[in-house]
Protein backbone atom coordinates (compact mmCIF):
# COMPACT_ATOMS: atom_id res chain seq x y z
CA UNK A 1 0.00 0.00 0.00
CA UNK A 2 1.26 3.77 -1.05
CA UNK A 3 -0.65 5.88 0.73
CA UNK A 4 -3.75 6.71 3.15
CA UNK A 5 -6.97 8.72 1.79
CA UNK A 6 -9.09 10.16 4.68
CA UNK A 7 -12.87 11.07 3.94
CA UNK A 8 -16.31 12.16 5.44
CA UNK A 9 -19.11 9.91 4.43
CA UNK A 10 -21.11 12.65 3.71
CA UNK A 11 -23.91 10.68 5.43
CA UNK A 12 -24.83 10.26 8.78
CA UNK A 13 -22.36 9.31 12.33
CA UNK A 14 -22.47 5.45 11.38
CA UNK A 15 -22.10 3.63 8.13
CA UNK A 16 -24.53 2.71 5.49
CA UNK A 17 -24.30 -0.46 2.97
CA UNK A 18 -22.61 2.46 0.76
CA UNK A 19 -19.57 3.03 3.06
CA UNK A 20 -18.87 -0.52 3.69
CA UNK A 21 -18.59 -0.97 -0.22
CA UNK A 22 -16.65 2.24 -0.84
CA UNK A 23 -14.02 2.26 1.92
CA UNK A 24 -11.50 0.05 3.92
CA UNK A 25 -12.36 1.91 7.02
CA UNK A 26 -14.89 3.69 8.56
CA UNK A 27 -15.25 5.47 12.20
CA UNK A 28 -18.15 6.63 13.61
CA UNK A 29 -19.17 9.28 16.11
CA UNK A 30 -18.25 7.47 19.24
CA UNK A 31 -14.34 6.61 17.54
CA UNK A 32 -15.37 2.92 17.19
CA UNK A 33 -13.61 1.43 14.04
CA UNK A 34 -15.60 -0.81 11.37
CA UNK A 35 -13.88 -2.61 8.90
CA UNK A 36 -15.20 -2.35 4.99
CA UNK A 37 -16.35 -4.84 2.84
CA UNK A 38 -12.67 -4.16 1.04
CA UNK A 39 -9.20 -4.96 2.66
CA UNK A 40 -6.51 -2.32 1.85
CA UNK A 41 -5.01 -5.11 -0.27
CA UNK A 42 -7.73 -5.48 -2.24
CA UNK A 43 -6.56 -1.88 -3.55
CA UNK A 44 -3.04 -3.13 -4.54
CA UNK A 45 -4.99 -4.11 -8.39
CA UNK A 46 -7.80 -2.54 -9.09
CA UNK A 47 -8.53 -3.96 -12.39
CA UNK A 48 -10.68 -6.78 -11.43
CA UNK A 49 -13.14 -4.24 -10.09
CA UNK A 50 -13.27 -5.58 -6.45
CA UNK A 51 -11.77 -3.06 -4.62
CA UNK A 52 -12.86 -0.05 -2.78
CA UNK A 53 -14.18 2.78 -4.77
CA UNK A 54 -12.83 5.79 -2.25
CA UNK A 55 -10.88 8.07 -4.74
CA UNK A 56 -11.68 8.21 -8.59
CA UNK A 57 -8.45 8.41 -10.27
CA UNK A 58 -6.60 7.34 -7.13
CA UNK A 59 -7.39 3.55 -5.30
CA UNK A 60 -4.89 1.80 -6.61
CA UNK A 61 -2.50 1.17 -3.62
CA UNK A 62 -4.66 3.54 -1.55
CA UNK A 63 -6.20 2.87 2.03
CA UNK A 64 -9.37 4.61 2.47
CA UNK A 65 -10.49 5.97 5.80
CA UNK A 66 -13.59 7.44 6.07
CA UNK A 67 -15.65 9.58 9.26
CA UNK A 68 -19.16 8.83 9.30
CA UNK A 69 -20.94 12.07 9.09
CA UNK A 70 -21.42 15.67 7.76
CA UNK A 71 -24.74 14.67 6.19
CA UNK A 72 -26.03 18.22 4.70
CA UNK A 73 -22.60 20.61 5.22
CA UNK A 74 -22.39 23.28 3.24
CA UNK A 75 -20.01 25.41 5.36
CA UNK A 76 -18.71 26.19 9.05
CA UNK A 77 -21.82 27.89 9.99
CA UNK A 78 -24.33 24.72 8.71
CA UNK A 79 -22.24 21.76 9.38
CA UNK A 80 -25.47 20.00 9.06
CA UNK A 81 -27.19 16.99 11.52
CA UNK A 82 -24.17 14.86 11.71
CA UNK A 83 -20.96 16.58 12.43
CA UNK A 84 -17.76 14.89 13.07
CA UNK A 85 -17.14 14.55 17.13
CA UNK A 86 -13.27 15.02 18.43
CA UNK A 87 -13.34 10.93 19.55
CA UNK A 88 -14.22 10.18 16.00
CA UNK A 89 -11.39 12.47 14.77
CA UNK A 90 -8.67 11.31 16.89
CA UNK A 91 -9.77 8.09 16.53
CA UNK A 92 -9.14 8.58 13.11
CA UNK A 93 -5.75 10.01 13.19
CA UNK A 94 -4.78 7.17 15.59
CA UNK A 95 -6.37 4.35 13.16
CA UNK A 96 -4.18 6.15 10.35
CA UNK A 97 -0.85 6.30 12.10
CA UNK A 98 -1.24 2.20 12.67
CA UNK A 99 -2.26 1.85 9.13
CA UNK A 100 1.32 4.30 8.03
CA UNK A 101 3.24 1.62 10.54
CA UNK A 102 1.71 -1.48 9.21
CA UNK A 103 2.21 -0.40 5.61
CA UNK A 104 5.89 1.01 6.09
CA UNK A 105 3.27 4.55 4.57
CA UNK A 106 5.76 8.01 5.04
CA UNK A 107 3.66 10.74 6.33
CA UNK A 108 3.66 13.50 3.58
CA UNK A 109 1.29 15.35 2.01
CA UNK A 110 1.42 12.42 -1.14
CA UNK A 111 1.09 10.06 0.99
CA UNK A 112 -1.53 10.72 3.57
CA UNK A 113 -3.69 13.02 2.43
CA UNK A 114 -7.71 14.62 2.35
CA UNK A 115 -10.04 13.61 -0.30
CA UNK A 116 -9.97 17.07 -1.13
CA UNK A 117 -6.48 17.19 -1.11
CA UNK A 118 -6.33 14.60 -3.80
CA UNK A 119 -8.79 16.29 -5.93
CA UNK A 120 -6.75 19.58 -5.76
CA UNK A 121 -3.68 17.82 -7.12
CA UNK A 122 -5.30 15.29 -9.70
CA UNK A 123 -7.97 17.88 -11.38
CA UNK A 124 -8.62 15.34 -14.39
CA UNK A 125 -10.03 13.29 -12.01
CA UNK A 126 -13.61 12.67 -9.94
CA UNK A 127 -12.23 13.51 -6.92
CA UNK A 128 -11.85 16.85 -8.51
CA UNK A 129 -14.24 18.70 -6.48
CA UNK A 130 -14.53 17.27 -3.76
CA UNK A 131 -14.99 18.73 -0.64
CA UNK A 132 -13.87 15.99 2.30
CA UNK A 133 -12.02 17.30 4.22
CA UNK A 134 -12.61 21.23 4.02
CA UNK A 135 -14.20 21.35 7.45
CA UNK A 136 -13.75 19.68 10.77
CA UNK A 137 -15.86 20.91 13.32
CA UNK A 138 -13.93 19.71 16.64
CA UNK A 139 -11.37 22.38 15.53
CA UNK A 140 -13.08 25.17 14.08
CA UNK A 141 -9.77 27.29 14.28
CA UNK A 142 -8.25 25.10 11.37
CA UNK A 143 -8.77 26.46 8.07
CA UNK A 144 -9.65 24.97 4.86
CA UNK A 145 -6.13 24.75 3.52
CA UNK A 146 -4.69 23.64 6.47
CA UNK A 147 -6.94 20.85 7.19
CA UNK A 148 -4.67 18.39 6.08
CA UNK A 149 -1.79 19.77 7.58
CA UNK A 150 -3.55 19.60 10.83
CA UNK A 151 -4.53 15.83 10.34
CA UNK A 152 -0.78 14.83 9.10
CA UNK A 153 0.43 16.15 12.56
CA UNK A 154 -1.79 14.90 14.53
CA UNK A 155 -0.58 11.40 12.82
CA UNK A 156 2.70 12.05 13.26
CA UNK A 157 1.92 13.16 17.30
CA UNK A 158 0.25 9.06 17.06
CA UNK A 159 2.35 7.33 15.13
CA UNK A 160 5.40 8.52 17.57
CA UNK A 161 3.25 6.50 20.06
CA UNK A 162 2.97 3.28 19.04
Amino acid sequence: MKKVVIHWTAGANQPNNTDYEHYHYLVNKDGIVIAGKYTPEDNENCNDGKYAQHCGGGNTGAIGVSMCGMYGFKDKNNVGEYPLTKKQCEATFKLVAELCKKYNIAITNKTVLTHYEFGQSHRNTSSYGKIDIVYMPPYPEIEKNKVGDFIRNKVRWYFERL
